[in-house]
């Protein structure tokens, strides 16, 4: 008979109660590590993905001597891959919402991605040892950068960027003071009868 300490042990550590003991010769595999987020994932692709590109510099680049030079490369040379038209200033189509045909300007990264994608990497600077005052991701010059990167996209597009501001919920049952400093009513009495 079992004794009552190694009840439940078969549900805890994934054998069956049938096998009385673990055999001394097998190798047993490692625990596949939890799945990682979609933005864990993204985050630990474009890391790497930065720093294959640091070592590919000539010469190659260790991540303790990245400045931010070297991030705006990155960002340039990352507009090759892009899929945002971005209308250059002698297009006809510069500053129109809706171009009405095909032109030659470039395709670029648009500004969301690599707004999106220098977080990611700050964040994975600091996890991987990075000191946060050392951070070359949150350096001034990658801000100016991205501020210029929008501003010159919208110009383009001719879709002015504006910051979204939280609304706060109205309440549609009370009243609010009218131009005169009367208060207004919700009553059915300015209907026509």
């Amino acid at each position: 008979m079992a004794s009552s300490s190694n009840k439940g042990k078969g549900i805890a550590d994934g054998s069956s109660q049938s096998q009385s003991q673990p055999q001394p010769h097998q190798p047993q595999s490692p625990p596949n590590p939890p799945a990682l987020s979609r933005y864990e994932s993204q985050k630990r692709r474009d890391w790497n993905t930065f720093c294959q590109y640091l070592r590919n510099q000539q010469p190659p680049v260790h991540i303790s001597q990245c400045g931010s030079n070297h991030i705006l490369d990155f960002l340039q040379y990352l507009d090759q891959f892009g899929k945002t038209k971005v209308h250059v200033h002698g297009c006809v189509f510069f500053g129109q919402v809706e171009p009405a045909g095909q032109c030659n300007c470039p395709l670029k990264q648009a500004w969301g991605s690599l707004d999106a994608l220098i977080g990611r990497l700050r964040a994975a600077f600091e996890e991987n040892g990075g000191l946060p005052e050392r951070n070359p991701f949150a350096g001034g010059g990658i801000r100016v950068f991205l501020r210029e990167v929008r501003d010159s996209q919208a110009k383009a597009r001719g879709v002015p960027y504006k910051k979204r501001k939280k609304r706060k919920k109205r309440n549609p049952m009370k009243s609010h003071d009218g131009e005169d400093g009367t208060t207004g009513t919700s009553s059915s009495s300015n209907l026509p009868s």
